[in-house]
């Protein structure tokens, strides 16, 4: 099995990302579980702003699309800026939305049978309205969601230090919800590999 994790980060992967840091606590769970996994750092691709599959002139998007279509897992992470999720998570959103019009062998749309789940960054406020955000328009798009599919961090009201600043690793509420949701993203994504969900008008397979 495999998991995608789209970091949406305005930093390129040159940079040290709070996101990814936490991430990696995922990423240690994915492991251990034998999950195939692999990051991206979305900046470090050339993606055109639309919602069309293949933007065309260079447009990237497409080699990303082929990575979720062939992913059983989903993670999404965003900082936070201004209170909002990035400005590259909304357009990561709108190109999944793009793509959201192919179909798999059972007409049903390519992300039926893949789990979602979000990881949300930030020293401001903000982190269940971002999530609030992604996690709706995935489980629109037509991937699963599991119980719980959700971990964030956020700092203090007003400028201070981020994740990685502020020593958090060992913040008790992110650590568990990071453990709990990396589980059961594992867990759906299983069961949803043994018991894809059946086409309409075929019920009863």
């Amino acid at each position: 099995m495999k998991a995608l994790i789209l970091n949406c980060s305005l930093k390129p992967s040159n940079e040290v990302s709070n996101t990814d840091a936490l991430l990696e606590e995922f990423i240690n769970v994915f492991r251990e579980k034998q999950i195939e996994t692999e990051t991206i750092r979305v900046v470090d691709y050339h993606i055109a702003f639309g919602v069309e599959a293949d933007m065309g002139d260079g447009d990237e998007w497409p080699v990303i699309a082929e990575k979720i279509e062939n992913a059983d897992i989903l993670l999404f992470g965003t900082p936070l800026w201004i209170g909002e999720k990035s400005s590259v998570a909304k357009m990561v959103l709108e190109r999944i939305s793009g793509s959201g019009s192919e179909t798999n062998d059972k007409g049903q749309p390519v992300y039926y049978n893949k789990v979602a789940g979000a990881v949300v960054t930030g020293n401001e406020d903000g982190a269940k309205h971002a999530a609030r955000d992604i996690l709706f328009s995935l489980g629109h798009f037509g991937f699963s969601l599991p119980p719980n599919p959700l971990s964030y961090w956020v700092g203090d009201a007003g400028p201070g230090p981020s994740y990685i600043e502020a020593k958090d690793k060992n913040n008790e509420f992110t650590q568990k919800n990071a453990q709990i949701a990396s589980h059961n993203l594992v867990h759906l994504a299983k069961i949803l590999k043994d018991n894809p969900i059946p086409a309409e008008g075929n019920l009863s397979e």
